[in-house]
């Protein structure tokens, strides 16, 4: 049976895409930090790694025929302290090398590894209208240059005969938290929240299609090096904002725009992420022959909010 091993396997990605590897049949073992509350199954079991002490149960390496990697820390999760920025380094870079490591040191079987990345790669928009594609350099900023770390850290893994492919990822929507959660909360009260002016452009992908990627990747050996993870209609977060609104109340919300300069307040430098165009090509995936379920933004949230 093919086994999957999966780094950030208890993450929002993580869980769905498990649950998606379990449908197919595949067997996943994730990795966490702690079997706590952890139940295992002949389809489904855990290992310990703790990245900080670069400790790795050397059985699940063994066991793996590929390893999806999803670890990191969540970008937009705290302020961008030095000490968070420093984690969020951390969390992607010595988490691959504890992969690499163990790859290096046991016998296995491992052909594959597709990883996570995300499209903080090219930064903001320096053209309206121009997508950006994989062939772009990465930006400068801070988000730019975690992606670069990022994705060499486990590019390592192809000189040792492994085929490794990143997906850099949009904003994932999910009815189970993440970005959509943070859209919905001003709804509670019929207010509709558009960030700054709007007219940022949002480059997403809904969970299910990401999810989707990860396994089309895996199981087709044409696929190799980076591909934007995002769905074929970006659209404004005024637009967003709004369908997304109209989905959930109707005519029965007040649109309100939140300044630039109060979202700074609140979210400290990270807030530039929210407040940035990033207006990004998947023509790369779908031309290896990857389809979209949801390739405009109404059929997602109509999934996703039903």
């Amino acid at each position: 049976m093919h086994t999957v091993l999966i780094t950030g396997g208890t993450g929002l990605v993580g869980k769905r895409l498990t649950h998606h590897l379990l449908e197919k049949g595949y067997k996943v073992i994730i990795l966490t930090r702690s079997l706590d509350a952890k139940f295992n199954n002949d389809k489904l079991s855990y290992a310990i790694w703790d990245i900080k002490k670069q400790v790795i149960d050397i059985n699940a390496i063994q066991a793996a025929n590929t390893i999806i990697h999803l670890a990191g820390a969540g970008v937009v999760d705290k302020r961008w302290t030095s000490a968070y920025k420093k984690e969020i380094l951390e969390s992607r870079v010595l988490s691959s090398k504890l992969i690499i490591d163990a790859l290096n040191k046991q016998e296995h079987q491992v052909k594959t590894i597709v990883s996570a990345s995300a499209i903080g790669w090219y930064g903001a928009d320096k053209v309206p209208g121009m997508y950006f594609t994989e062939s772009d350099e990465p930006a400068n900023d801070f988000l730019g240059q975690i992606c670069v770390a990022w994705e060499q850290s486990i590019s390592v893994a192809a000189s040792m005969n492994i085929r490794v492919c990143k997906l850099r990822a949009g904003i994932v929507l999910s009815d189970e938290g993440g970005a959509l959660a943070e859209f919905k909360k001003p709804l509670r009260f019929s207010v509709a929240a558009i960030l700054g002016n709007g007219k940022q452009v949002v480059s997403w992908i809904h969970i299910d299609d990401l999810c989707r990627m990860y396994i089309y990747a895996m199981e087709n050996n044409n696929i190799n090096g980076s591909y934007n993870a995002v769905a074929s209609q970006p659209v404004t977060n005024k637009d967003l904002t709004l369908t997304l609104a109209k989905k959930m109340k109707g005519k029965f919300f007040i649109p309100v725009h939140v300044p630039a300069f109060v979202l700074k307040t609140i979210l400290g430098e990270s807030s530039i992420e929210v407040l940035k165009s990033a207006t990004v090509s998947n023509e790369k995936i779908k031309a290896a022959g990857f389809d979209f379920l949801y390739p405009s933004i109404e059929p997602a949230l109509d999934d996703l909010i039903k």
